[in-house]
């Protein structure tokens, strides 16, 4: 029986892994990954969805995601990038459209490599991209078109002196603080821009 307790190494999986049991397929993992994350629009999925698009547009998109790490996405140039998505449209029912806001809260942070937390509250990135699904019509929602989403990049420094201890932002507000308003094409170049202003 091994003794060892660190992490383990998670490699990619292409979908055509078999479930199985007693020897006999019974499934596939991408019938698994139809099954929990056709929804894209919920705040769960979205927000993964989110972080994958800014890793592809950032070129960090290989491996895998890290869940719990004390940033969303690390690029190949060590820039750490938190990663926050919202919507006007949820895939539940709804009598108006969400009041769009962040979550920017300074938190403690836990390291996946070796499972021990740091209790120091602060904000551990480079740079925050904000990404907002601004499309408003339900009928033709697709999170998967990158024409629907805005995205706002900001150093992370902008927040912690202007918002030093506080937990949530709303559009409005966060476009006060004068950040990088790009549509997909251009996240890279804003993300780049912010992340490099910071050295």
């Amino acid at each position: 029986m091994s003794t060892d307790l660190g992490p383990q190494v998670i490699t990619r999986r292409s979908g055509n892994e078999p479930i199985q049991a007693n020897g006999e397929t019974v499934g596939r993992l991408g019938d698994f990954w139809s099954w929990a994350c056709s929804d894209l629009a919920n705040n769960t999925m979205r927000g993964v969805l989110a972080e994958y698009l800014v890793a592809t547009a950032l070129g960090a998109a290989t491996g895998t995601r890290t869940e719990w790490d004390t940033v969303d996405l690390r690029t190949p140039e060590q820039w750490r990038i938190e990663v926050k998505s919202t919507a006007y449209l949820q895939s539940w029912a709804q009598s108006a459209l969400s009041k769009i806001s962040f979550d920017i809260s300074p938190a403690s942070g836990w390291d996946a490599q070796t499972g021990t937390t740091s209790a120091e509250v602060l904000r551990r990135s480079d740079v925050y991209v904000f990404c907002l699904l601004h499309h408003q019509d339900k009928q033709t929602l697709d999170p998967l078109d990158l024409d629907q989403w805005t995205f706002y990049v900001l150093p992370t420094r902008v927040l912690d002196e202007r918002c030093p201890s506080q937990k949530t932002i709303r559009l409005s507000s966060l476009e006060q603080l004068g950040p990088l308003k790009t549509d997909f094409i251009g996240l890279s170049k804003a993300v780049a821009t912010c992340a490099e202003g910071m050295r």
